[in-house]
């Protein structure tokens, strides 16, 4: 394969280390034969061409006294169905680093599985695990004096925190005494993973439970399962799936034994052996579509389905190495000129509301006064469409996504940004990219983004999709920011909820909130806490949600009521912020509510944690300030009114007495609480102690600022 004859280049810089230690010079070169050795090893087979010949210590030393490129491939690990493929890759990489007169290294970190961590304990890491791979990645970086980083980007709260580190690291090096040249990086996404499919067999028995449910007058519940099976399998349908599984055993469906079978035949069918990053567009795809909308991911990279070819990763390799020695095209600086697009290409693609505390997070590491204020700035200013008609149930997830990439069909993020110029959206064009092309110039020759033969089956679409898209920020007089995802609700949502009341429903924690979800006495627990209101409060809530159409309460009508979406609850789980317990997902909820069409045409979800990136509906996180901070949402009881304006970005808990003589009016301040208060935290402060010490999220910034150590967030001074 051919280069620019990169064995002549060295890194400018004042200080190199491996030349003043002799500690380092000593030490290193043997981990650099054997990472060499180690990846021929692996590929000889499939790439004798690539045979790198014998590599001497001698010639090691020589390249890191005279400053070759130190280049690190930052990889996961194989507990992580997206790092399954990273063997062939890493060894690729390797080869042509040394092949291209630099020094290869490699170093993998921990990456939590978010799906495996849902409903359980481990959900409370994984937060954390982003802010402690930063530190990981920036520790390694900075502790072996690497230059450039190659990194196997994978899901979750990887890819954040990998850009994390090295923008941190950048910051650092740009300290006048440091004397050292800048961090320059590219990240490769991980093969998309191909969605699962239901047995024959588990087929049969769903229909059989679904025939079952209607015969004794459970509609509803037939009707939620068998939309359910018309998602592609994921562990996001899994957990739908399993939500409905223990609704049919509560009511006497289906025995515990025959869930249990259900659900293994599910677990075992779901994910293709080749792993990736899961088809849905949750936080793992959403990640992909944030490197890449930063402009640090080679456009051949972005959609990959299994590891890359040699051919690609050697382009991708060349295509770093060009970036050494140009400031500009430091990681920070890509950042900077990046950011606003990042947040427009994230409205338009309806990703994942986990961003709003991962992009500022990025932002405040590579040195930057960024808040989720930033993005509601930008969004406000330069709105843009919907463009992405990603569906689970209609083949269009990020699977079929990839394939048309390969099939030439559209260029990945090259094609977003053509159709939002094209629709007259402000881009910032004149961004850099690791190509060493602006957007401008990448885009300059696309003048079909998306071929017209796709039609219907187009994931991308060169006309809007509706104008609502992204997630708004909402106020309130019970916090001050909370969060929603637009393009997670219906237009029916998302016009029914706006002007809307909800009854307040609250619970402690996520499983608390999870099993009154899945009990059959749900509806009877709904129906007591709409009693207990004075009659002329409910009855005047009923008009108000149904402009007058209802204006009495009847309890027979209950979930007539319900359905119509004229009786209303908020789902309230509080106490699961960052320092509460580590801001964990609630993804199991979510999905009762979504996969449950009663809950779904009537009721949101809220809370001071946060949502998985899959996550649909009216669900409303990343409170602030969150509970155990004293923040409103700790002092909620069953039976408040909570009052959504989607139009006007405002959420605020309603006087139930004035409501009782018929006008909707906002608490100026709540009624205090004190004692309910101080119980809730006594409560906070023991769950807490569940959580292992040394992950505790204390001394961390508010979701607004991306949940960010207090250094970092003390040291984001600069302008964005």
């Amino acid at each position: 394969m051919e280069n620019d004859n990169f064995s002549e280049l060295t890194i400018q810089e004042d200080f190199n280390p491996y030349r003043e230690c002799i500690q380092g010079l000593a030490n290193e070169p043997i981990c650099v034969q054997h990472t060499i050795n180690k990846a021929w090893d692996f590929v000889r087979n499939l790439a004798p061409e690539l045979d790198p010949g014998e590599i001497t210590l001698d010639e090691i030393v020589k390249r890191l006294v005279n400053n070759k490129p130190r280049i690190a491939v930052i990889t996961g690990s194989i507990d992580h169905p997206a790092h399954l493929r990273d063997d062939a890759h890493i060894s690729l990489a390797v080869l042509r680093i040394w092949e291209n007169g630099g020094v290869p290294f490699v170093f993998g970190i921990p990456v939590i599985c978010d799906g495996t961590a849902q409903n359980n304990i481990g959900q409370s890491y994984s937060l954390a695990s982003r802010n402690n791979t930063a530190a990981a990645v920036n520790i390694t970086f900075e502790g072996h004096s690497y230059h450039a980083a190659y990194v196997l980007s994978s899901c979750d709260k990887f890819p954040s925190a990998v850009m994390s580190g090295l923008a941190s690291a950048d910051v650092a090096r740009n300290h006048p005494e440091r004397g050292q040249a800048p961090v320059w990086a590219m990240f490769i996404p991980s093969h998309v993973l191909r969605g699962g499919t239901i047995r024959p067999a588990t087929v049969d028995k769903l229909k059989s439970l679904i025939a079952k449910a209607r015969s004794e007058g459970m509609a509803d519940l037939a009707d939620d399962i068998a939309e359910n099976m018309r998602y592609i399998l994921q562990c996001s349908s899994d957990e739908a799936f399993f939500g409905q599984m223990k609704r049919a055993v509560g009511q006497g469906l289906i025995s515990a034994d025959e869930c249990r079978a259900i659900m293994d035949d599910l677990a075992a069918a779901t994910c293709h052996h080749k792993g990736g990053v899961c088809a849905f567009n949750g936080t793992g795809n959403s990640s992909r579509t944030l490197v890449s909308a930063l402009g640090l991911t080679p456009p051949k990279s972005e959609l990959l389905m299994d590891a890359p070819p040699a051919d690609v990763v050697a382009e991708c390799v060349d295509m770093l190495y060009r970036c050494l020695n140009k400031p500009e095209l430091r990681i920070t600086n890509i950042l900077q000129q990046n950011f606003a697009n990042a947040v427009r290409i994230h409205n338009a693609t309806g990703s994942s509301s986990n961003i709003l505390l991962h992009l500022p997070a990025v932002m405040r590491y590579a040195g930057f006064d960024v808040s989720i204020m930033d993005y509601e700035r930008i969004r406000a200013e330069t709105p843009v469409p919907e463009i992405f008609a990603h569906s689970l149930t209609e083949q269009r997830d990020t699977f079929v996504l990839a394939q048309q990439f390969a099939a030439g069909k559209h260029r990945g993020m090259e094609s977003l940004y053509r159709v939002l110029v094209d629709l007259g959206c402000h881009m910032d064009l004149a961004a850099p990219t690791v190509t060493g092309q602006t957007w401008g110039e990448r885009i300059k020759d696309l003048t079909v983004p998306v071929a017209s033969d796709l039609a219907e089956k187009a994931v991308i679409r060169t006309q809007p999709v509706r104008t609502a898209s992204g997630v708004e920020i909402l106020r309130g007089n019970f916090m001050s920011s909370c969060v929603v995802k637009l393009a997670g609700m219906s237009d029916r949502q998302l016009t029914h909820f706006d002007d809307h009341l909800f009854i307040v429903s609250y619970f402690e924690n996520e499983r608390a909130c999870i099993a009154e979800m899945t009990s059959v006495k749900m509806f009877d627990n709904l129906l007591e806490i709409v009693k207990g209101l004075p009659a002329e409060v409910s009855n005047n809530l009923l008009k108000y949600n149904s402009k007058g159409a209802v204006s009495e309460f009847n309890e027979a009508d209950f979930r007539s009521l319900l359905k119509q979406g004229f009786l209303s609850y908020a789902f309230v789980i509080a106490g699961q912020g960052p320092k509460a317990f580590g801001m964990p997902e609630m993804f199991a909820p979510g999905q009762n509510l979504k996969h449950h069409q009663l809950l779904e045409a009537s009721s949101l979800l809220i809370t001071d944690g946060r949502y998985s990136g899959v996550t649909k509906g009216a669900c409303i996180g990343h409170v602030t300030p969150e509970a155990i901070d004293g923040g409103g949402i700790g002092q909620l009881v069953n039976g408040d009114l909570m009052w959504l304006r989607i139009a006007a970005k405002q959420l605020d808990i309603v006087d139930p007495a004035a409501l009782g003589e018929g006008r909707t009016v906002a608490f100026e301040q709540l009624p205090e609480r004190k004692d309910l208060v101080a119980r809730r935290g006594a409560m906070m402060a023991d769950r807490l102690l569940q959580v292992a010490a040394s992950n505790s999220m204390y001394d961390v910034s508010s979701a607004e600022k991306g949940c960010v150590p207090y250094p970092v967030d003390q040291r984001a001074v600069k302008a964005v």
